[in-house]
């Protein structure tokens, strides 16, 4: 199977995105993750740039030892001539020289003929052959070259020692068949091609960038360019994760592979993420954190069955421990059931039932369901007992110059609806003082407290009372994303409680 080589710029073209600004201890930290990843080359920077940069590069070349380190070098002596700098005590060195090619970079940004650019560049060739025996030469703009051009400057480039030629799509404009043929026809038109390996580097404005990288394998490329989560200039680069994952998941079309090691994906991304303070997007392709999770009823549904119902690659394969199946307002009673048996309950079918309706009910409510919400259901279910009041509706009236008052509807153990209002020192209070009116129960409220069963700020919170009557006493317990509807649950939870207890003595 053919070997496709991975060029990373994350360093360089991924540090250049807005508001990313690396230190030298930083650009260490990446390098040494792009390593463990196994990545063929890393660009660690442009050293003409500034001093800083100058010795950050410096910094990455004498700590990698298992990768090519690479400097970014205008076709000027003064450039090439800083990257000799940047990479002295490189284990395995190269220089990347770039200068643009397409018309409209000749005519407004370099001011020169054809004739004038092929004469730059291969000075600068010649003049960094003295001191590098890797050359990696990029036509810079290359999409929006003249075909004819581009071959001659390819073969030029041969012929000067270069080693790798990048062919990139500088402002990603094209589209896949129309980038992938420019690659076919270097590989036809242009002598000793087969002595150097053809490079692709995609930018990503049309977001087109992993296919263009794609088609450019299919064309014949060998080494393909980009970034981790696919910062870089703009709209990015090519996200390397997903060239790598698309090659390994599709390898029956492609006939190609990188050596990455690819269960270090998720840790490379989550690094980078960190470091350069660009978030990845929850529907990121291969990293997101919705990568892998599935709320759907139906997704989770085929999940449970067999997971390459709706998963064409497993989270195992980039470092992550397993699928997740987000239990949302959109999920279904098979993966509810399922999630239930893995926390260690089981139960029947009428319980089941009871407790998926609270699930759906609270799942309206919060974005997320968690462990503990379910935890918090489930044991709410386990402890139910039969009812003598239930609430079905409350309504609370507050205001800071306003006296609080509170309505509330309960409905009796025989279907009776009770309606009352009240007033009260709180909105807590109030909505006491009209459960009490009513149930017709007197009681001491002896304590309450709240805690928040699961995080966020649409966390449930649970609410704990004790109430006392004649020498009994009782604890409930009410859970809500609403604190209010939580202390008025514990409330009528604690009378039913009451009342049974009250009952057993009674028949003693």
């Amino acid at each position: 199977m053919r070997k496709i080589y991975i060029f990373d710029t994350t360093l360089r073209d991924g540090e250049q995105s807005p508001g990313v600004n690396l230190n030298t201890r930083e650009k260490l930290e990446i390098a040494y993750q792009l390593e463990k990843l196994g990545v063929d080359r890393i660009e660690a920077g442009f050293p003409a740039a500034s001093p800083g940069d100058l010795a950050a590069v410096n910094a990455v070349a004498r700590a990698v030892k298992n990768s090519t380190v690479i400097g970014l070098s205008r076709s000027r002596t003064q450039d090439i001539d800083a990257v000799r700098e940047a990479l002295q005590g490189a284990e395995d060195p190269c220089i990347h020289l770039f200068l643009a090619t397409s018309p409209i970079h000749r005519k407004y940004k370099l001011k020169m003929e054809k004739e004038q650019v092929l004469e730059t560049a291969q000075a600068a060739l010649r003049y960094a052959r003295q001191y590098f025996s890797k050359i990696e030469f990029s036509c810079e703009d290359a999409g929006r070259t003249e075909i004819d051009f581009l071959c001659e400057m390819t073969a030029m480039a041969i012929r000067e020692g270069a080693t790798v030629v990048n062919i990139p799509d500088t402002v990603g404009y094209l589209y896949p068949q129309e980038y992938g043929n420019i690659f076919k026809t270097l590989k036809e038109k242009v002598p000793g091609i087969e002595k150097i390996q053809l490079s692709a580097h995609c930018h990503d404005d049309l977001g087109m960038a992993t296919a263009n990288s794609l088609a450019a394998i299919v064309g014949g490329a060998d080494q393909i360019e980009g970034t981790i989560n696919g910062i870089g200039e703009r709209a990015g680069n090519t996200a390397l994760e997903e060239v790598a994952l698309a090659l390994e998941t599709r390898n029956d079309l492609f006939g190609a592979k990188t050596t990455l090691e690819l269960t270090e994906i998720a840790r490379t991304s989550r690094l980078v993420s960190r470091l350069t303070g660009m978030v990845v997007p929850g529907n990121k392709a291969i990293v997101g954190a919705n990568a892998f999770a599935h709320e759907s009823g139906i997704h989770q549904d085929g999940m449970l069955k067999e997971k390459t119902t709706y998963e064409i690659m497993s989270p195992e394969t980039i470092g992550l421990k397993e699928s997740k199946l987000v239990l949302g307002k959109h999920s279904g009673r098979h993966a509810f059931r399922e999630k239930l048996v893995e926390m260690g309950y089981t139960l029947e079918d009428e319980g089941l039932n009871e407790a998926f309706a609270k699930f759906k009910v609270l799942a309206d409510k919060k974005k997320d369901v968690t462990d503990e919400d379910l935890l918090s259901i489930v044991e709410e279910k386990i402890v139910d007992q039969q009812q003598s009041f239930a609430l079905e509706t409350i309504y609370v009236s507050y205001g800071n110059e306003s006296t609080p008052s509170a309505k509330v509807r309960i409905l009796t153990a025989e279907g009776e609806k009770l309606e009352e209002e009240a007033e009260g020192n709180g909105s807590v209070d109030a909505i006491y003082n009209a459960i009490d009116r009513a149930t017709g129960e007197e009681v001491k409220l002896a304590d309450y407290s709240i805690k928040s069963v699961s995080h966020g700020k649409d966390a449930q919170g649970e609410v704990h009372v004790v109430l006392s009557q004649n020498g009994l006493s009782v604890q409930g317990r009410g859970l809500s994303t609403d604190i209010l509807e939580a202390s008025a649950r514990a409330y009528v939870d604690a009378l039913n409680r009451l009342i049974e207890k009250r009952n057993l003595q009674a028949a003693k």
